[in-house]
């Protein structure tokens, strides 16, 4: 006889829920996107659709209907009525007993979430503490996948650490991006961040960033720095969907210029508020 347990609860397999049996929980087989609203508004929609249609088909997953996906978001974000909300979701290839390379006539688990954005106005106010962490990840980084274990254990060290965030650096020293978010150094009136690559997530918020810098006149260049190069420069910051962007006064345990937000991210964050209210 074939069984299961689920907590405490012992059943035959065949009663085991699809839910259980899905790929996302036993492989990580599977992509994601969050989005953001602005005052009642999707931010950067289209955008955020088509880099979840790059990562299903990097992974092949098909039997996708994007424009149903896309319709799914425009639902759920009109029927929560919360104008600042952080959209979640994700695709997974399917649900069935347990097998690496699966079959083809699995069908594809949608799972979507919509929630209140917390208050970030301290953080972008007073700054935040970040630390460096070995990247660890694998080397696919620009698809969009369920395979986080890596920045989970990222993101727990930061916290025991007191810090918001972790930046990766890579085998060969240079930084690659947080664990949840893309990084940036602002040095003699350049901004500076990673040039995009498959170990780089290619950050909806960072096309943004870099567009608001052009605006205000900031000489963008894709260049990896090492924690050390990073740790002198004049400003530095992060960005992510949920809260665009983010000044980091303490990089590991240097201070970031006077230990306040720099004038250049708060241009930057004022520039990057524009796009928001088109």
């Amino acid at each position: 006889m074939q069984i299961a347990i689920l907590n405490d609860k012992i059943l035959p397999y065949e009663e085991v829920g699809h839910e259980y049996l899905d790929r996302g929980l036993f492989f990580g087989d599977g992509v994601y996107e969050v989005i953001r609203s602005y005052d009642g508004r999707i931010f950067a929609l289209d955008e955020h659709i088509e880099r979840f249609s790059a990562s299903l088909k990097a992974i092949e997953i098909t039997k996708v209907d994007i424009n149903q996906v896309r319709d799914k978001i425009i639902l759920a974000f009109a029927k929560s009525n919360i104008p600042n909300a952080c959209i979640y979701f994700h695709i997974t290839r399917g649900s069935g007993p347990r097998n690496h390379a699966g079959t083809d006539d699995l069908e594809p688990n949608f799972f979507l979430t919509v929630k209140e954005l917390e208050d970030d106005t301290k953080m972008k106010t007073e700054g935040i503490s970040v630390i460096t962490y070995p990247d660890q990840r694998w080397k696919r980084c620009d698809i969009k996948s369920l395979n986080l274990l890596p920045n989970v254990m990222a993101k727990r060290e930061a916290a025991k650490r007191d810090a918001f965030e972790a930046i990766f650096v890579n085998d060969e020293g240079f930084i690659t991006e947080g664990s949840s978010s893309a990084f940036f150094a602002i040095h003699q009136k350049k901004l500076q961040t990673s040039p995009l690559s498959a170990n780089i997530l290619p950050s909806i918020t960072r096309k943004f960033v870099v567009k608001a810098a052009a605006n205000i006149s900031l000489e963008i260049v894709d260049n990896s720095l090492t924690p050390q190069q990073a740790a002198l420069c004049d400003e530095l910051f992060i960005a992510v969907t949920t809260k665009d962007i983010v000044p980091v006064v303490k990089f590991d345990d240097k201070i970031i210029g006077d230990g306040n937000p720099g004038q250049y991210t708060k241009a930057l964050a004022e520039e990057f508020r524009k796009f928001t209210i088109l």
